[in-house]
């Protein structure tokens, strides 16, 4: 007999058309201009590159690149979470305009967010010539690269917690109080390990859009060798001076320095996602 199960009607187009569009899209834009950089680099020997990738100046570069990346990153994790959470749970006035604020990073340019930053936090600015009263200087020093990261960083831990604050149910947390617990056993024990792992993929797209940041940086860091200056812009000083093969070098060092973070968090993302799931899997009170 044969049978009457009906299939679902497919909206795009089957599997093998969909997979050849999709492998073809992610060459042109991501293996192709990967390819051509490994294959530059590849016209080094191995003595060569390590010198170039590993002196004085890049090495200072790495340090203030990857260090403001991550220090952005956990700030904007910590408060991140704060605004996302202050979104969804309450009502008050402005609220629309707070959460539209929220993407302003997204829309402006970043040269018009880096003029921003350094005219505000420069020793004349508004918020600058009061930072220097207690002793902090901020605009042309690693210090303003981090508020520049923290800035273009923000909207994507918030953004990605947003909606899984939304199916987090009130009535959860008024379970936990109703059995005894503090506000903060509530938290730690029942809210954090349902946001953990959105929290962790906030937190990777924050710190790897600062990673490759250039326009909001290069206004308020000063750009000063071995103390403010970032990868990005010493390689686009190397493709001025016509050191092609100098800023390839560097070029592949952060691609696999990137790379490696990535899948080192991506890796604790699963971990994370995986023992979250086990954790909430019902009992069946010792029956298979």
């Amino acid at each position: 007999m044969p049978s009457t199960r009906s299939h679902p009607a497919r909206v795009l187009p089957g599997f093998s058309l969909s997979l050849g569009c999709a492998l073809v899209y992610l060459s042109l834009l991501v293996l192709l201009p990967l390819s051509g950089l490994g294959f530059k680099a590849s016209h080094l020997s191995f003595y060569e590159f390590w010198e170039m990738a590993t002196g004085e100046r890049a090495l200072a570069s790495y340090r203030i690149t990857f260090g403001a990346s991550l220090l952005a990153a956990l700030i904007n994790a910590v408060f991140g979470l704060i605004v996302a959470w202050v979104l969804v749970r309450y009502s008050f006035p402005g609220k629309r305009l707070i959460d539209a604020l929220v993407d302003l990073p997204f829309a402006l340019p970043t040269a018009v967010a880096g003029i921003t930053l350094a005219t505000l936090y420069s020793s004349n600015g508004w918020i600058g010539r009061y930072a220097e009263s207690f002793g902090v200087k901020v605009a042309f020093t690693p210090l303003g690269i981090v508020v520049a990261l923290t800035f273009i960083g923000l909207p994507f831990v918030v953004r990605t917690l947003q909606p899984v604050i939304e199916d987090i149910e009130p009535e959860v947390e008024e379970a936990a109080a109703s059995l005894g617990a503090s506000r903060l056993q509530t938290f730690v024990r029942v809210v954090f390990p349902g946001l953990f792992p959105a929290l962790l993929t906030g937190f990777t797209l924050a710190f790897s859009r600062s990673i490759g940041e250039y326009g909001s940086v290069i206004f308020i860091a000063g750009n000063m060798p071995l103390i403010s200056e970032i990868t990005p812009l010493l390689i686009i000083s190397k493709l001025e001076q016509y050191d092609v093969v100098g800023a390839t070098a560097l070029a592949v060092v952060m691609l696999l320095i990137s790379f490696a973070l990535l899948l080192a968090v991506n890796t604790l993302q699963w971990w994370a996602a995986n023992r979250h799931h086990g954790n909430t899997r019902p009992s069946t009170g010792g029956k298979p």
